[in-house]
């Protein structure tokens, strides 16, 4: 049994996956965009290209199980504190830290999506000269939005305005991904016209 801070319990099976229309998008190709993070993550990795990986959530024990000596058992578990972002790293000697998110939305990306910490992580990353940005999977394509570009869409929620991103706006704020078989989501092709060229 896992537990969050607050004391409730983690239960990934208790809510059944919705059963959703099959589409001709990104969204639909049999893998989620993490696992399409992390396949692209490898290759950079298998090629020295870059060293990304996707940060393990902290996790404290707190009833283990020895049914046998070759085996333990997790009890009760909780997350030791709410995660920053999902992926961090190092390409070309700058540090590499971002989130990825998935809408199902086809006009919007909700700000719910993002947590205050999150937001003050990033910020705080590009206050120390990393670079920082969010992946976004939104209406079958894949695009990075820069941190500072999230950011005022985030002080406009905070200021009593709109609480999503219109398709539109990230069209326009946007940088598209191009999608690929290795790697599969090649940010770092984004990267380099943006802060490498």
């Amino acid at each position: 049994m896992f537990r969050y801070p607050n004391g409730k319990t983690y239960n990934p099976g208790a809510v059944p996956a919705k059963k959703r229309e099959p589409k001709e998008s990104y969204s639909n190709r049999g893998m989620t965009l993490e696992e399409d993070l992390n396949e692209t993550n490898q290759f950079y990795l298998n090629r020295a290209i870059a060293v990304i990986h996707k940060k393990p959530t902290p996790v404290q024990i707190v009833n283990v199980d020895f049914p046998k000596r070759s085996a333990a058992v997790i009890r009760e578990a909780y997350f030791k504190q709410s995660s920053t972002t999902d992926y961090n790293g190092v390409y070309k000697g700058k540090y590499i830290d971002f989130e990825a998110k998935e809408t199902q939305s086809e006009t919007s990306f909700p700000l719910k999506n993002f947590h205050e910490h999150q937001i003050s992580h990033m910020k705080m990353v590009i206050d120390h000269g990393g670079i920082s940005f969010v992946i976004l999977s939104a209406f079958g394509s894949v695009y990075l939005m820069e941190a500072a570009v999230l950011f005022e869409f985030w002080e406009r929620k905070e200021s009593g305005g709109r609480k999503s991103i219109s398709k539109k706006e990230i069209e326009a704020s946007s940088h598209l991904i191009p999608l690929g078989y290795q790697p599969r989501i090649d940010y770092i092709k984004v990267l380099e016209k943006l802060y490498f060229h």
